[in-house]
């Protein structure tokens, strides 16, 4: 959003003045983790989509960072989160050669509940935790997100998806 006048900034006497009208210019979709042992946010992916293969190549590059480790992803139960690409990717570095079948037709990939519990193997080196839908605010990235939407754009005022991109990736170093 680009606000159509600028702030009236806060003055003895006189209370700031944030303008109500704005101009949209487009939206930015993050995805992130949060290393909740150190807070530490890795691997943002900023981009125009969150499309299963926006979600896959996120994976993708955060596992990249460490290949040979363990990583458990704590997600929503967003579709995206238990697709057929992403059991794919998973089934890689796992070691797990069996056909993992058809999407709609047979195998750990037929249903989405066969592949939540694929994605959610505890014996797997890469897996997924689902937490119970109400219990959004125990997901710690989701609490990160907060923080970091209430300190951006307070006061904000951004001309493009560009700039906003540029100052999202800015507040998250």
């Amino acid at each position: 959003m680009e606000r159509a006048h600028s702030t009236q900034l806060l003055q003895p006497g006189i209370v700031e003045r944030v303008e109500f009208e704005y101009s949209r210019h487009g939206t930015q979709t993050l995805m992130a983790n949060v290393e909740v042992a150190t807070g530490q946010v890795m691997a943002p992916s900023v981009g125009p989509t969150r499309t299963e293969e926006d979600f896959v190549g996120h994976i993708a590059r955060t596992i990249a960072h460490d290949p040979a480790a363990t990583w458990i992803f704590i997600v929503d139960r967003l579709n995206t989160h238990q697709s057929e690409s992403l059991v794919r990717l998973v089934a890689k570095p796992c070691g797990i050669e069996e056909d993992v079948g058809v999407k709609g037709t047979s195998g750990i990939v037929e249903s989405m509940p066969t592949r939540a519990a694929f994605l959610q193997d505890p014996t797997h080196r890469i897996r997924c935790v689902y937490p119970p839908k109400p219990t959004s605010w125990l997901n710690q990235v989701e609490i990160w997100c907060s923080i970091l939407v209430r300190r951006l754009r307070k006061r904000a005022s951004f001309t493009s998806v560009a700039e906003l991109r540029q100052r999202l990736l800015a507040c998250i170093d």
